[in-house]
């Protein structure tokens, strides 16, 4: 995801403070990028206990349409299968999104691919109300999110002169309308979903994609200039800025930097998969006779993840004042601290549960230490990435960036199929050693390139 610079093509009033001190367009680009979200954070939710629990049992599995085929090409099935298709799925929507600003650039615009996009991104959930179109509506998801992603966010930056310094701040509320639709969709569509109806969780997420479209369209007054590929044409491209050898050093550190990071997410990102398929069948769940919805897991992680970004946040305003903060690279090797530690502790979860049911006390405090560790890898390494990028390929480089999280869920695709035939100390040993091997790299890195590359003064 980009954040474009202002250009001279949108005119509306840069005074305008409707929405909370900010131009009324963010307002509306901030509910339709939530309705978006909670429709991704919905199928996130959903879809490996629906497979599991529902689609995959051989009464229903037979009327999907081309599942053979995939179980075949595969050589999977059962929560296996399940794990891969989600890795399938939630990779390839980091994946497609470049496809989407190409299409976008060329030939049809940002606002045209956008609501296409939006319209192929609802069929999607609706095709899920039906079994034997669920691969169909995966194929869907996948194309409509990758049309609609990269088309939103660098609408905000357009809505600001360039010397305004309201821009950090609406970017900063953009992200909280993401964080309030992570929260949202396991509660509403998760627990349609689980209590209700499966079809009732994935209708509700194309209801609400519906609703973020149209508001979408309605918005357009307010909203930045479409960015016209034959405007573009007409006015000239600028010259490309000549690379350095400096330049091309840094690009390098960024292609190697991808895999590290994409192995120290594995953990955060085995929540949305293995983590829930565990937490349904292991955790203790039942209070007061009411068994909570296992997508609620979901929402506590979300709630604790937001809670914790403003909490670090907070925390290094707090301790600039009086020492000096750490660098990019210091935090990041701070964060994989924790998340080592929240590793550790689905390891001690597994370790100890017994023969009854796992407490919530291991999982909760999981769920702290990785929030903590999450704030300062995710926020972070996006800074580092844009402080490493050349001038001259600097979106090129912020689209690099999230082929981490391409690679990362590619990989939980594969690594969760191991939880049904490994032990599951085992299982989580193996993800605190990814959270390792991204430590050791972060120190590498800051010791032996940082200084080079960034001319970082704590470097050694």
């Amino acid at each position: 995801m980009t954040i474009a610079e202002a250009t001279p093509d949108f005119e509306a009033d840069r005074n305008d403070r409707a929405f909370l001190g900010h131009p009324k367009g963010l307002g509306y680009l901030a509910f339709v990028e939530g309705c978006e979200r909670f429709s991704y954070y919905s199928m996130q939710t959903l879809l490996v206990l629906y497979m599991v629990k529902y689609l995959l049992l051989p009464e229903n599995a037979a009327g999907v349409i081309g599942l053979d085929w995939v179980k075949n090409f595969y050589g999977l099935d059962g929560q296996p299968l399940a794990s891969r298709l989600f890795g399938d799925y939630t990779s390839l929507v980091y994946l497609t999104p470049i496809v989407g600003g190409l299409i976008a650039d060329r030939w049809l615009g940002r606002r045209t691919t956008l609501i296409l996009g939006g319209l192929v991104m609802a069929l999607g959930h609706f095709l899920m109300a039906f079994e034997g179109s669920f691969l169909f509506a995966l194929v869907a998801l996948i194309v409509g999110v990758g049309l609609f992603k990269g088309n939103i966010a660098s609408q905000v930056g357009e809505l600001y002169g360039p010397n305004d310094l309201r821009r950090a701040m609406a970017f900063q509320i953009f992200y909280i309308a993401i964080n309030v639709s992570v929260i949202a969709a396991p509660l509403v569509a998760g627990t349609l979903g689980e209590k209700v109806s499966w079809h009732w969780g994935f209708g509700t997420a194309g209801v609400v994609m519906v609703i973020g479209l149209i508001l979408y369209i309605m918005a357009k007054p307010w909203l930045p200039a479409d960015n016209l590929p034959s405007k573009a044409k007409a006015e000239g491209a600028a010259a490309a800025e000549p690379m350095s050898r400096q330049d091309w050093l840094r690009v390098a550190a960024v292609l190697l930097l991808v895999p590290v990071l994409a192995t120290a997410l594995l953990t955060n990102q085995e929540i949305f998969n293995a983590y829930l398929v565990w937490a349904d069948q292991h955790f203790q769940l039942t209070f007061f006779g009411q068994t909570l919805p296992t997508s609620w897991m979901i929402t506590i992680d979300a709630t604790a993840s937001f809670s914790m970004l403003v909490a670090v946040a907070a925390f290094y305003v707090w301790y600039g004042k009086r020492y000096r903060e750490p660098d990019e690279l210091g935090k990041m090797i701070i964060g994989s601290l924790f998340s080592i530690a929240g590793g550790l502790c689905l390891v001690m979860a597994a370790a100890t549960q017994g023969d009854g049911k796992i407490g919530l006390f291991w999982p909760l405090m999981f769920h702290l230490l990785n929030s903590i560790g999450f704030a300062h890898i995710m926020p972070v390494s996006l800074a580092l990435f844009t402080k490493l990028a050349p001038r001259a390929l600097n979106a090129t480089i912020i689209g690099i960036y999230y082929l981490a999280f391409f690679g990362a869920n590619y990989a939980v695709g594969t690594v969760g199929g191991w939880y049904s035939s490994m032990p599951t100390t085992a299982f989580w040993l193996f993800h605190v050693a990814t959270a390792v091997v991204g430590l050791i790299a972060f120190i590498l890195f800051k010791l032996f390139l940082a200084k080079r590359l960034m001319g970082d003064p704590a470097a050694t």
